[in-house]
């Protein structure tokens, strides 16, 4: 995992001297991004490095969003949080115009430099994206920063689906799977997006890892949304139904009582998650 890679390569390079104050989850989401061409939209992807001894190193970068001009990327970054350094960090805004999903061969948007302390004392930091030459471009970044409780601990959860709405013509729906997390203050926050599984009415997912302080900042009873999308290369995804549940009510499922079997609410008829 990149997030190993990061503490291995902070440990080896001696990027900091001082004790680790707390950990700290940064996700990002992204508005007004050019589209590619009057025929495409971007497929942008944020790569997040840090300086140290003068030198940008990067630590770890999000999936790349197909046909979006206002990504919000699933990708958390966890990084370790010194109070008393300065913590360096760019956030480089990439077209990817590869199958690969590397950098190399994509078209470099701009970026967004700022320190760890700033979007860690706000909370909730927006800057627009400076373009290459050093222009002021009309995308803006946000990142929202929330430290980690004392329960960082990991759990892994699958999820399947059975008699999905038809939302394709000529083929069947290309479904991927959404969970948001409600917040306190009534917004609901991406914890997770699944790969989309092309052409099945009856997607299995494969099985992830999230921390419970992003699936539920470690309240077991906070409502949880999940949203089941039919994926569309033009990015207008359309929308097949959703349902609510708890990680108590997950939980239970993992321990083997039959309760993560839940109606899909639909706009005409119910299917199964």
């Amino acid at each position: 995992m990149m997030s190993d890679i990061y503490e291995s390569a902070a440990n080896s390079l001696g990027l900091f001297s001082s004790p680790c104050l707390t950990k700290v989850e940064l996700r990002l989401t992204c508005k007004g991004i050019s589209d590619r061409d009057a025929l495409s939209k971007p497929d942008p992807c944020i790569v997040l490095n840090m300086k140290s001894h003068g030198q940008w190193m990067e630590v770890d970068r999000t999936e790349v969003i197909r046909s979006c001009i206002n990504p919000t990327y699933s990708k958390v970054f966890t990084l370790d949080f010194y109070f008393e350094e300065v913590q360096r960090l760019r956030f480089e805004l990439y077209d990817i115009i590869s199958s690969h999903n590397g950098v190399k061969e994509a078209d470099f948007l701009g970026s967004v430099e700022c320190t760890l302390g700033q979007i860690v004392s706000q909370r909730k930091l927006s800057k627009a994206l400076l373009r290459p030459g050093g222009t002021v471009g009309k995308a803006i970044i946000m990142i929202t920063a929330e430290e980690l409780t004392g329960n960082d601990d990991y759990i892994e959860l699958s999820f399947s689906a059975r008699k999905l709405d038809d939302k394709d013509f000529f083929s069947k729906s290309d479904p991927f799977l959404e969970i948001y997390r409600l917040n306190d203050d009534a917004t609901l926050q991406l914890v997770y997006r699944t790969e989309t599984i092309m052409n099945n009415l009856n997607p299995v997912w494969k099985t992830f890892k999230v921390s419970l302080n992003s699936l539920c900042s470690g309240d077991h009873e906070r409502s949880l949304q999940c949203t089941v999308w039919d994926w569309d290369s033009n990015g207008k995804h359309d929308y097949i139904g959703e349902f609510e549940a708890t990680f108590k009510e997950m939980r239970g499922a993992i321990d083997g009582r039959q309760v993560g079997r839940r109606p899909l609410l639909t706009v005409d008829k119910k299917t199964y998650l």
